[in-house]
């Protein structure tokens, strides 16, 4: 009989100082490296062979631009896997491939990516909405939404999952933040749809996939992001991002209205005793008024053209305040715990941006960009199994990183490939105007992000939902509740592959 191995607390202590002197060794070898290297900037000419023991400046000079790429990418997932935060990996590697592969003086390069993007005045716009979001967290605006919501469909099968959909949709017009969405729905909603005995995978997915509208529905931080990144107009893509977010919503409905429909059990309807009637239920919709009205304020304003991205989310953060107060929970310690999140969440994005800025910047002055081009069109794939291979990489990269790390690292090397290709339309479907690629584009991978949220080991929106889970719901069975909504989002994006105009049609009508 084999007995199992046991480790010793001498074999655990052991490998807890290893691992302590390790890293004490890695930090003197790092110290060291660079003080000898300040002494060769400081002391000894940069144009001559002299130098204080050693020379790292340019020894990667003579690396071709394949092995640059692995060496890159490699110590990138590297040190991703280590644990270490991105924001500051991408930022450290680039600094030090420009000096490994340049010297001193290229290092120059640094504040030429980062000033342009501190001078962008739609950046402006990401805290904003970010106060925005955070401010009607605060005012107990999600909880009045789904109890309306709740009350007008609680009454038909499967009514509570839809009605958490339905509420995350119109969450998502209003905040555009994924894990205030799924933590405060998984928080107020599952509890309701588990005592009534909903079907876990029903009751999870909806929340999950509901809260990962945010990031498709204006105003969605991440179009802003990528509006930057591809110098495409952030009204324009808003716009074509509402009709795939309200189609996206609705099949989530459909979905769960016909399982229900087929089976009652998997989402029962609330009790006769607990309904009300038609004239409460118009009693309860003032409770929207005010939130509904200042997103028709902002989105309007942004959507005419009366007002620019930043002066809309200007609006919609003193509206916010107003609602608040409105509600009466707006107090100076409200504000300042609203200030304090945007501040958090503003330094995080921003740092992110600029640090994979320069990693980026860099590999693409190298010549990065013409090396991924060439290699993937030289596949000798159709455009639209390049384009294929292209949402593959975002799925997969979005099982890893972050989507503003995905936007900034993946973004600016695919925009260039998109629009090197033609697509003349599927199966008898309208093509792609050219000039409409990097809009249609920039949707497409917004739902792309949207599935990376659910995409299983390392999905977001997975571990937002396991952290307001009772104990007895596995990790298995929230994986196995997000492939279902996660194939739903694969067919929504099928359709704004095959049907371009769901995407183009509303900014061609509104901007021309």
């Amino acid at each position: 009989m084999n007995t199992p191995a046991v480790t010793s607390p001498a074999n655990g202590n052991l490998m807890g100082k290893l691992g302590t002197w390790l890293m004490i060794l890695a930090t003197v070898a790092l110290g060291f490296i660079m003080l000898v290297e300040v002494i060769n900037i400081l002391f000894y000419d940069p144009y001559s062979d002299e130098r204080f023991l050693f020379k790292l400046s340019g020894t990667l000079a003579s690396v071709d631009i394949g092995t640059l790429t692995y060496l890159m990418f490699g110590s990138l997932l590297v040190a991703l896997m280590m644990g270490l935060p991105l924001a500051f990996v991408t930022g450290g590697l680039g600094v030090a491939f420009i000096y490994l592969v340049g010297d001193s003086l290229m290092l120059n390069i640094i504040p030429s990516r980062i000033f342009p993007m501190m001078t962008n005045s739609d950046l402006a716009a990401i805290p904003l909405f970010i106060f925005m979001a955070s401010m009607l967290e605060r005012a107990g605006l999600i909880e009045e939404m789904f109890n309306v919501v709740y009350k007008w469909m609680g009454g038909i099968g499967g009514g509570l999952a839809i009605a958490t959909i339905i509420a995350s949709t119109i969450l998502a017009a209003m905040v555009g933040v994924i894990g205030a969405a799924v933590v405060t729905m998984g928080i107020i909603a599952l509890p309701a749809m588990l005592k009534r005995g909903y079907d876990h995978k029903i009751a999870l997915g909806s929340i999950m996939a509901g809260g990962t509208l945010g990031i498709l529905i204006p105003p969605s931080i991440l179009a802003i992001l990528y509006a930057v990144v591809a110098q495409q107009s952030v009204g324009e893509l808003y716009l074509g991002s509402v009709i795939p977010g309200l189609i996206l919503s609705t099949l989530y409905v459909l979905y769960v209205g016909i399982r229900t429909r087929i089976n009652p059990e998997l989402g029962p309807p609330v009790p006769e005793g607990e309904r009300i009637g038609f004239r409460q239920k118009v009693m309860l919709l003032k409770d929207l008024v005010a939130p509904l009205i200042l997103v028709f304020l902002v989105l309007g304003l942004l959507f005419g053209g009366i007002a620019t991205p930043v002066e809309a989310a200007g609006i919609g953060s003193f509206g916010a305040i107003l609602v608040a107060m409105k509600h009466r929970v707006f107090s100076i310690a409200t504000l300042r715990d609203a200030s304090v999140t945007t501040a958090k969440a503003s330094a995080m994005v921003l740092w992110i941006m600029f640090g994979a800025s320069v990693f980026v910047g860099f590999y693409i002055l190298q010549g990065g960009q013409d090396f991924i081009t060439e290699s993937i069109l030289g596949i000798g794939l159709s455009p639209y199994g390049v384009l294929l291979l292209l949402m593959v990489l975002l799925v997969v990269l979005g099982m890893f990183l972050d989507w503003v790390g995905i936007l900034l690292l993946a973004v600016p090397i695919f925009i260039p490939i998109v629009k090197a290709l033609e697509f003349p339309g599927l199966f008898g479907f309208p093509a792609v105007a050219g000039d409409d690629v990097v809009l249609w584009f920039g949707v497409l991978y917004l739902v792309n992000m949207q599935m990376s949220f659910l995409s299983p080991p390392f999905g977001y929106a997975l571990f937002y939902i396991r952290g307001v889970c009772p104990p007895d719901i596995s990790m298995g069975t929230i994986f196995k509740s997000s492939l279902v909504f996660l194939a739903i989002q694969a067919f929504g994006l099928f359709i704004c592959v095959l049907i371009p105009g769901v995407v183009t049609w509303l900014p061609n009508l509104v901007y021309g």
